[in-house]
């Protein structure tokens, strides 16, 4: 059982529906806890990675680490274990494409800083390895997933004498800015997505173009 649920509650409050408790303006959000979770979920998939492939240099580490730690992994990962249900946040929020696509993830870093807080280094450590990274994340299929589809796309052009161009339209969102990103492949428009990254974007739409065009980018 935790030893207090202050810490928790704090991890699981999103800053649009948090209050001011310091006169530095300081809010009772889960932010700060978000960097202490974050620090430690770094620290341990880290160690978890490199005692799992021993033989594996620096790069594969790294971008393995990347994959697990990506906004939008933890993101699905909090929606896994049901965090998403329980998170406090003002239901306007998810009209920002930006909170949308890290919400979630935020606070489970956060609930990861709480736990840390709670149950100490060890106790923590424990919660990532087995409730985690053992249980909903399977660390040697991610290691063989493409990423890349956009480098792939152009390979596949180049050497099938195809045209391909990705169209960026800026769409601006409050203070943000979105990207729509079309693949012109050939003749034709194929995948299109939209994110605040550029290059988030064009991965997502070349990712969208391989699903379109089906098996011929097996070949």
């Amino acid at each position: 059982m935790p030893s207090s649920l202050k810490a928790y509650e704090q991890a699981l409050r999103h800053h649009s529906v948090s209050k001011t408790i310091h006169s530095s303006g300081s809010k009772d959000s889960n932010e700060r806890l978000e960097f202490l979770g974050d620090a430690m979920l770094n620290a341990i998939v880290a160690e978890f990675l490199f005692l799992k492939y021993p033989f594996k240099d620096e790069g594969f580490l790294t971008q393995l680490r990347s994959k697990i730690v990506s906004r939008e992994s933890l993101n699905e990962l909090a929606i896994k274990i049901h965090l998403n249900q329980i998170v406090e946040y003002d239901r306007k929020a998810l009209q920002n494409i930006t909170l949308r696509n890290s919400i979630f993830g935020n606070a489970l870093e956060a609930f990861l800083g709480a736990i840390l807080l709670d149950a100490g280094f060890d106790g923590c450590k424990r919660f990532i390895i087995d409730n985690l990274l053992r249980f909903h994340i399977d660390v040697d299929k991610l290691q063989i997933t493409e990423t890349n589809f956009k480098g792939r796309l152009i390979e596949y052009a180049q050497k099938n004498n195809k045209q391909v161009d990705f169209v960026v339209e800026e769409i601006p969102d409050g203070k943000n800015r979105i990207y729509k990103i079309t693949v012109k492949f050939g003749d034709k428009d194929m995948g299109m997505a939209q994110h605040t990254s550029k290059k988030k974007a064009e991965q997502m739409a070349a990712q969208k173009t391989f699903e379109a065009m089906g098996l011929a980018l097996e070949n």
